[in-house]
């Protein structure tokens, strides 16, 4: 983390002081960027290669959004906050187009990509052979393990419809794009995209443990086993990890926003941390410039994106007079989805599960019975403002994976819980057990207790520190978790492709505003680290100034 501060300093800390003193700066960026997560830094690196003077606006005090990586517990135990596999990502061209790996950034291959432990003490794991894969699954069933083996045939062949709809623009809504989207879609696809996680494993397979397997991709991006949409990103989730692997940042997640911050500087792009933007200064339907927080004011020649979330852009800072009113209704109208709890463990030894020591290889453990109704009483749980019992732990394997994260012999874990209330509801409970603060602590507790008992027997022993993040904190670390939340918008059906975040704004432009632009994960193709909706913004924004973004990547 120090080396990361270090080389954050050398980029951004003389730009910072140089901003502080002046109340009005001149016009001298073509482009401004708001938000330096790993969407808006990757848009303003496309914009900085087209020769675009860019400047990055970031309000927290360090880049990286929802790939940070601090150290949440003790001196020298780099956490990666939110974000740890590096999935959907390895489907992006980013890091070859912008030859990443010569700015710092590197990948670890891990042999499993994720277990699933069992309170029995069985486990099925995903391996990147799709051999071993299968040898696992056929533990618990062998026509599952078939199933498998062709519905991953199956992804395969359509594997470049998925890249090319990942990287590139979903058609709009209007009737030329319903036309062909009518074209397009068959009744089985549309089946597809709909269908419940539930519906979906029910429907391939016959074991318990494979169906929980696969349905906890739809838990972890808040779809219960009944929600629209569900079945669908279980299938995709699973293809991509089981083609691609689960991999991981070495020396964090940081290291990704980090090595773009690198590359923008070296095409003259600059940013500036601890820089909350509060307006968009709009005149005759263009921007044409910003204020701050602190009352800085930096104009603008040509353009303004935004990576922060829709409702955060389009109603505070764009305002909702300079907005169609049915846009501002639409914007207002977003479904959030389930929040999330996380607990970071530093810990003095290796674990030791129940399953066996062949865990230890998994850059990440799903934790719960072979239930889908465990899963069906968490979110009844959370839906109705509870706090569930017995939740569903996704463990991220810090130290295992990268040792370069923790002192030398110790060892680094955390615990993402998804499908937690962002409100605890107060009815019939004593107010302190209302409030996320006074709650967190022996929630953590409470989830320490139930993975040692159950699953990790040496668990509770071997903690050195444990820091919880409840969802009030989530969305202060940094504030683009709203509500305590991952997605930046639910993956509901009517969320995702030309919906997200709304029909009028899914090509990446504010109707009304010519020059300002959406380029964060509220917009398609969602959350996940892909770098996808900030290379499409790019796209979209150098296409309108005349730029072939084509021969700009050859």
């Amino acid at each position: 983390m120090k080396e990361i501060i270090k080389s954050l300093r050398s980029i951004f800390l003389i730009r910072s002081g140089l901003m502080v003193n002046s109340s009005v700066y001149s016009s001298q960026y073509d482009a401004i960027v708001i938000g330096a997560g790993h969407n808006g830094l990757t848009c303003a690196c496309y914009l900085a290669k087209a020769g675009l003077k860019v400047l990055v606006l970031e309000e927290y005090h360090s880049i990286g959004g929802m790939t940070i990586t601090e150290e949440v517990t003790l001196p020298g135990f780099k956490s990666d906050v939110h974000a740890f596999g590096y999935q959907l990502a390895n489907y992006s061209p980013v890091p070859m187009e912008l030859e990443l790996r010569k700015y710092g950034f590197e990948l670890i291959y891990p042999e499993i990509s994720y277990s699933h432990v069992f309170p029995n003490g069985k486990y099925v794991a995903m391996y990147p052979s799709i051999e071993r894969t299968v040898k696992s699954i056929e533990k618990f069933s062998i026509q599952d393990g078939k199933t498998w083996n062709k519905l991953y045939n199956k992804f395969l062949s359509n594997k470049i419809v998925l890249i090319n709809s990942i990287n590139s623009s979903p058609c709009s809504l209007d009737s030329k794009g319903r036309e062909e989207n009518r074209r397009k879609v068959s009744y089985e696809d549309y089946r597809k995209q709909l269908q419940s996680m539930r519906s979906w494993c029910n429907e391939k397979f016959e074991s318990d443990e494979v169906k929980v397997m696969f349905g906890t991709f739809a838990a972890f991006v808040g779809l219960s086993p009944d929600d629209a949409g569900g079945g669908e990103l279980c299938y995709l989730f699973s293809g991509t990890i089981q083609d691609q692997g689960n991999n991981i940042v070495k020396g964090g997640f940081g290291n990704l926003p980090l090595s773009l911050a690198r590359y923008l500087e070296s095409k003259g792009g600059e940013i500036m941390t601890n820089s909350k933007v509060s307006d968009i200064v709009i005149e005759k339907d263009r921007a044409i410039g910003v204020c701050l927080s602190d009352g800085r004011k930096i104009k603008v020649n040509r353009l303004i994106a935004s990576s922060t979330d829709p409702y955060t852009l389009v109603v505070n800072l764009i305002g909702e007079d300079n907005v169609d009113s049915d846009i501002v209704r639409d914007i207002k109208r977003i479904e959030w989805g389930d929040a999330i709890f996380g607990l970071y463990l530093a810990l003095s030894k290796k674990l030791e599960y129940k399953a066996g020591e062949e865990i230890n290889k998994s850059a990440q453990v799903h934790i719960s019975p072979p239930e889908l109704e465990y899963f069906s009483k968490v979110f009844s749980e959370c839906r109705s403002g509870r706090v569930p019992e017995n939740p569903i732990p996704i463990m991220s394997n810090d130290s295992v994976m990268d040792p370069s994260r923790v002192p030398v012999d110790k060892h680094l874990i955390k615990f993402l819980i998804p499908n937690v209330p962002y409100k605890i509801e107060n009815k019939g409970r004593d107010e302190h057990e209302s409030d996320w603060n006074l709650v967190k602590d022996q929630y953590a507790l409470q989830i320490i207790e139930m993975v040692t008992r159950d699953y990790i027997p040496n668990l509770r022993d071997v903690i050195l520190e444990k820091t919880a993040l409840s969802p009030t904190d989530y969305e202060k670390r940094p504030s683009t978790s709203i509500k305590g939340t991952l997605a930046c918008g639910s993956l509901l059906p009517y969320q995702t492709k030309s919906m997200r975040p709304i029909a009028r704004l899914c090509n990446y432009k504010i109707p009304g505003v010519e020059n300002v632009y959406l380029c964060g994960s509220g917009s398609h193709p969602g959350p996940g680290v892909s770098m996808a909706p900030g290379r499409n913004a790019a796209q979209t924004i150098l296409s309108d100034l005349g730029i072939d973004f084509n021969k700009l990547v050859q």
